[in-house]
């Protein structure tokens, strides 16, 4: 099983082809491209999108190498580990392309709680999403009644099949973590089984699959149809966004100066658990 570090080594290499003329780094592009980030996402386009200097990517297929990693986080550089991407809206108020920035994890061992600094930057950087709680499960919630229930029973505002793991790791590790997920599917939105075995095994769209079941249930496509454009948006939102945050998620504050290289070693502390 491939883990979705390709994705990382890709940014950067088109990052320092577009230094070409200039041989040498300087201290703020250096600090920049040092791996400090571990994204943990559930398909290859979010890995895409997550992708960037100083940020490691796995997507869901690969939890095996996210797990080994993690082990060894700290020896390696790594500071925190976010859970990015799209999720599915338990609360009736948020609409594809809204942001919830998690207030906590709740998951079947109790709520993990997020990194309340790291948490505050995104908030500030994005300005209008919602700072509550995600729900982690480990199979897709398609009907809108078990959405609800799950909204009431758990009090999450927003659901997805990777948060909950992410946070687990990061908290055996000792990583600062929080999860940063766009809305894809409103509460009210069912799922079509075409989307839900679309989604390939290697974390990739599964086309023929999908062509398969509308062959199948072609009653479904209207509604498929409904649920790929609530995906632009969402998608739309998470390529905004990711450019927004920059480097390393918000995670470190970076240094603005020549002087990056003697800022370097405070720049890296470990944001505190809240």
């Amino acid at each position: 099983m491939t883990s979705e570090a390709q994705f990382v080594d890709a940014g950067l290499t088109e990052s320092l082809i577009g230094l070409s003329g200039n041989a040498a780094q300087t201290a703020d592009e250096a600090l920049d491209s040092r791996r400090l980030v571990i994204a943990f996402v559930g398909m290859a386009f979010e890995a895409r999108i997550a992708a960037g200097p100083g940020v490691l990517v796995f997507a869901r297929n690969a939890r095996r190498e996210l797990a080994a990693t993690a082990a060894n986080a700290a020896r390696q550089g790594y500071r925190g580990l976010i859970s990015f991407g799209v999720a599915g809206g338990l609360a009736s108020h948020l609409r594809p392309g809204d942001w919830v920035v998690a207030s906590s994890v709740v998951e079947a061992r109790g709520p993990i709680p997020t990194d309340a600094v790291w948490s505050r930057r995104l908030l500030e950087a994005i300005g209008d999403a919602h700072h509550v709680p995600i729900l982690g499960v480990d199979t897709p919630v398609a009907e809108p009644t078990t959405k609800r229930e799950l909204h009431r029973t758990s009090g999450a505002a927003a659901v997805d099949m990777e948060s909950h793991i992410a946070a687990r790791l990061a908290t055996a590790h000792g990583l600062a973590f929080t999860a940063l997920r766009v809305i894809v599917d409103p509460v009210e939105r069912t799922i079509p089984s075409s989307a839900l075995v679309g989604m390939g095994a290697d974390s990739r769209a599964d086309t023929m699959a999908i062509l398969r079941d509308l062959i199948a249930q072609p009653g479904q496509l209207p509604l498929l149809a409904r649920v790929t454009w609530d995906a632009l948006i969402a998608r739309s939102a998470m390529q905004r966004v990711r450019r927004l945050l920059g480097p390393h998620f918000g995670l470190i504050d970076l240094p603005s100066t020549a002087a990056a290289g003697e800022a370097l070693a405070p720049a890296l502390r470990p944001i505190a658990p809240a």
